[in-house]
C-alpha cells in the first residue's frame, strides 16, 4: 500500500477532498443502507418494463425504480413542475445532505455548489410533449422547457437548497455522474467552493429512449429471466438493461469537514479523463488504460496499490472484454489479483446517473470491508477471465477503490477513492 500520496497532496499544495455525505434513489432501493444491503445480498432489482408500452420492443425489461414519492422529498406544487430525473436528484441530495450532517442555515451559501452528471435529460417529459404536438395541441405545459433541459437537476438541486456556488452539469454520457464527482472535487480543490454537491440522475425509460438502444443493439432481449438479463463479463451476456436513479454525494475540503467535526467516509484522491477518440460507440482499450492511469497518477498511487475495482462492466459483449484487456493491459499480472464486480448486474445501467451510484457502493466497500458480487456470471468466457467476484459478496480489506465509467462518444471517467487516513 502506498502511504505517501496524503503528504504528497499536501507537499503539492491541493486542498484535500472528503465525502461527508450520499443519497441513492435506485432500483433496488431509496436509501443508502437498504441498497447497499441489496447489493451485498446479490438482489436484482430488475424486472418488466411497466414505464413505457413495451410492444415492439425486443427489450422489454429494465431497472426501475419502484414507490418513489416525490412529495417525500419536496412540496406538492414543485413536484408537479420538475421533470422525473430531477426529482430523483433532489431527493438523493437531500438524503446526502442530512447524512452529511449539513447545516445549510450556518454556511456561507455561496462556498456550497453543484455538479450533476446527466446523460438525456428529461426524456419522458420530451416524449410526452411531443406526442401532444403531433395530435395537434399547441399549448405545452409552461415548465416544459424548464423540465426537459438537462442542467435542470443541477439547477433544482441549487434552487431547492439554496446552493449559490459554483454550479455545472456534466453531460458526458454514461461517464458523466463520475466526471461530476471528479470535476467537483477539482472545483474544492482550487479552492472555488468548500462544499460541492456532485454526482449523477437519470429517468429516460421511454419508449424512444429503449427503441433508439435496442436500434443499436445495445440492449438485452433476455426478456423470460428478467432477474438474470443483466450478466456482466458472463459468456451469455447479449447487452445492458436500461435503468433509471440516481447517486450523489457530498464532497468537501478536509479543512471544511474537520472544522464541523463530522465523520469522514473516504477521501476522493484521484480523476482520470480520456476519450477514446476512436468509435462513436466502440470502445478502445487505449482509451480506458489512459483514464485509469491517470486517476492512479492523480491520486499519487500505481496499480499495485489498488485493492478492489467497481467496474464498468455493462453486460455488452465489446464493453466488457475491452474494459478486461485494459484492466490487463494497465495492471499486469496483479490484473488477475485484484477483485472486481459490476454494480449494474443487480441495478441495470443508469447511464447519466451510474457513476454516482457506484461511487457510492465504492465508498461502502472502503466502509465495510465488504465487496458486493457480481451475480449472473455462470459461463466463463475466455475474453473475461479476471476474479469478477461472482455471485456471492466477499469480505476484504479495502483501502484503495477504482470506479471505472467509459460512455458513449469515448468518453471516459475514472476516480480513486481511499480509506481516509488523517
Amino acid at each position: 500500500m502506498n502511504e505517501v500520496s496524503p503528504k504528497r497532496r499536501k507537499q503539492d499544495g491541493r486542498r484535500r477532498v472528503v465525502v461527508t455525505g450520499m443519497g441513492a434513489v435506485t432500483p433496488l432501493a431509496l436509501t443508502v443502507a437498504d441498497y447497499w444491503q441489496a447489493l451485498v445480498a446479490g438482489k436484482s432489482g430488475i424486472g418488466p418494463l411497466t414505464r413505457c408500452d413495451p410492444s415492439g420492443l425486443s427489450c422489454k425489461v429494465a431497472a426501475e425504480v419502484k414507490g418513489f414519492d416525490p412529495c417525500d422529498f419536496m412540496p406538492a406544487k414543485q413536484a408537479r413542475h420538475t421533470a422525473r430525473f430531477s426529482q430523483f436528484a433532489i431527493a438523493a441530495a437531500r438524503m446526502a445532505i442530512e447524512d452529511a450532517e449539513l447545516d445549510l442555515a450556518k454556511e456561507d451559501r455561496e462556498r456550497l455548489g453543484v455538479l450533476l452528471g446527466n446523460g438525456i435529460g428529461g426524456l419522458p417529459e420530451t416524449e410526452e410533449g411531443c406526442q401532444l404536438i403531433f395530435k395537434g395541441e399547441t399549448k405545452l405545459n409552461p415548465f416544459f422547457m424548464t423540465m426537459v433541459l438537462a442542467n435542470m437537476a443541477a439547477g433544482q438541486v441549487s434552487l431547492t437548497f439554496g446552493l449559490k456556488g459554483y454550479t455545472s452539469t456534466v453531460i458526458t454520457s454514461c461517464a458523466a455522474a463520475t466526471q461530476a464527482i471528479g470535476e467537483g472535487a477539482e472545483v474544492i480543490r482550487r479552492g472555488a467552493a468548500d462544499v460541492i454537491v456532485a454526482g449523477g440522475t437519470e429517468s429516460g425509460l421511454t419508449k424512444v429512449g429503449i427503441a433508439g438502444f435496442c436500434a443499436m443493439r445495445a440492449l438485452t432481449s433476455n426478456n423470460d429471466e428478467p432477474t438474470k438479463a443483466s450478466r456482466p463479463f458472463d459468456a451469455n451476456q447479449d447487452g445492458f438493461v436500461p435503468a433509471e436513479g440516481s447517486g450523489i454525494l457530498v464532497l468537501e475540503s478536509l479543512e471544511h469537514a474537520l472544522r464541523r467535526e463530522v465523520p469522514i467516509l473516504a477521501e476522493l484522491v484521484g480523476l482520470g479523463i480520456s476519450s477514446d477518440a476512436n468509435h462513436i460507440v466502440a470502445p478502445n482499450s487505449e482509451g480506458a488504460v489512459r483514464a485509469m492511469r491517470w486517476a492512479l497518477q492523480d491520486a499519487g498511487l500505481e496499480p499495485k496499490d489498488v485493492d478492489y475495482i467497481n467496474a464498468h462492466g455493462t453486460s455488452t459483449p465489446l464493453n466488457d472484454a475491452t474494459e478486461t484487456l485494459a484492466i490487463k493491459k494497465l495492471f499486469g499480472d496483479r490484473a488477475y489479483k485484484v477483485p472486481i464486480s459490476s454494480t449494474k448486474s443487480m441495478m441495470g445501467h443508469l447511464l447519466g446517473g451510474a457513476g454516482g451510484v457506484e461511487a457510492i457502493a465504492s465508498i461502502k466497500t472502503i466502509i465495510t470491508g465488504i465487496i458486493h458480487p457480481t451475480i449472473n456470471y455462470e459461463h466463463r468466457d475466455p475474453k473475461c477471465d479476471l476474479d469478477y467476484v461472482p455471485n456471492a459478496a466477499r469480505s476484504k480489506e479495502v483501502k484503495v477503490v477504482l470506479s471505472n465509467s467509459f460512455g458513449f462518444g469515448g468518453q471516459n471517467a475514472c476516480l480513486v477513492f481511499q480509506k481516509f487516513e488523517d
